[in-house]
C-alpha cells in the first residue's frame, strides 16, 4: 500500500487506483468506479468533498478510517 500522508486529500484515482497512467497509480481500495459510487451513495464509503464543478476528494482521515474497518472485517470473516 502506497503511504498515505497525515492530513489532506485524495482524488478518486488514487484511491482506487488506474493501470492506465505511467507510472500506474496502485488501488488503497481496489474496486471499480461505479462500485465506488454505489458505495458512497449507501454510505459505505465516506462521502466526497466538492472542491469545484469537476473536483471531487474525500479526506485523507476517512479513507484511513475506511481501510481500516475493512481490514478488520476482512478479519473477522
Amino acid at each position: 500500500m502506497s503511504k498515505l500522508p497525515e492530513t489532506g486529500y485524495l482524488r478518486l484515482a488514487q484511491i482506487i487506483g488506474n493501470a492506465k497512467v505511467n507510472p500506474p497509480i496502485p488501488a488503497l481500495i481496489p474496486v471499480s468506479k461505479s462500485t465506488w459510487w454505489a458505495g458512497v451513495k449507501s454510505g459505505r464509503f465516506p462521502t466526497p468533498i466538492k472542491l469545484g464543478l469537476r473536483i471531487t476528494v474525500w479526506r485523507v482521515e476517512d479513507i484511513r478510517d475506511l481501510i481500516t474497518r475493512l481490514a478488520l472485517d476482512a478479519a473477522a470473516q
